[in-house]
């Protein structure tokens, strides 16, 4: 199954997530800081990466900032807390998701799983899609090619992350088109829609922010989710 690196502080949560995940088969490596991970990550290749915000030597902000320098390899960020500030610090790494102590074990081997399905059906043959998809928006000075995942600001290209490149390149898929939270959270993130919409809402935060005047093609549909004109 898939290589993990789980690193956290605390032995009672690498051995519960341990647990877990070989019982689903798959691989477990542990470390028990941030500089551990770093070090871990320049010598071999993992699959996914499950990491604690708050370390000593080196906290999970900062070793998933370094370990991104030279690795894209998907990370799952745990944390006791749930505030917005942390997950929009994680999600401009380029953090994939964020679980918030406690958590169910059998919910996150499922996002596990969703994450790994969705980063290797995007590097196995995605493309294959491009023959019925919108290949370049182009209106006015919001450019966005989307085979080559670049989005261009008045002919400057912009920096996003990978989520919000999904999220945006799903969007204009679906252009025109009314999309729930759930509808979003499932074929963005690849998981069923466990109840909690702040995630979604801090990449579109995210996102309007990236996309800076042309944010207002996303537009909010109360009660509803989003669409993008």
């Amino acid at each position: 199954m898939y290589h993990l690196l789980v690193v956290d502080d605390e032995i009672r949560i690498r051995s519960l997530i341990r647990k877990y995940a070989e019982f689903e088969g798959h691989q477990v490596t542990e470390a028990a800081d941030g500089m551990e991970a770093v070090l871990l990550c320049r010598k071999n290749q993992y699959d996914l990466i499950i990491m604690d915000i708050m370390m000593p030597e080196l906290d999970g902000f900062s070793a998933a900032r370094e370990i991104r320098k030279e690795h894209n390899t998907p990370i799952i960020m745990l944390s006791a807390r749930g505030e917005e500030y942390d997950k929009i610090n994680g999600f401009e790494i380029g953090v994939d998701d964020y679980v918030v102590k406690p958590f169910s074990p059998k919910e996150l081997m499922l996002r596990i799983d969703a994450i790994m399905k969705r980063t290797r059906s995007q590097s196995g043959g995605e493309l294959q899609k491009a023959k019925n998809r919108v290949l370049v928006f182009d209106n006015g000075g919001l450019k966005v090619d989307l085979t080559a995942r670049a989005v261009y600001l008045d002919n400057e290209a912009a920096v996003l992350s990978p989520k919000e490149y999904d999220l945006l390149f799903y969007m204009i898929d679906n252009q025109n088109i009314a999309l729930s939270r759930e509808k979003l959270l499932s074929e963005v993130w690849g998981y069923d829609f466990y109840g909690d919409a702040r995630t979604l809402d801090t990449h579109i935060k995210l996102l309007r922010k990236s996309l800076g005047k042309y944010s207002s093609h996303i537009v909010t549909l109360r009660g509803v989710g989003y669409r993008f004109d």
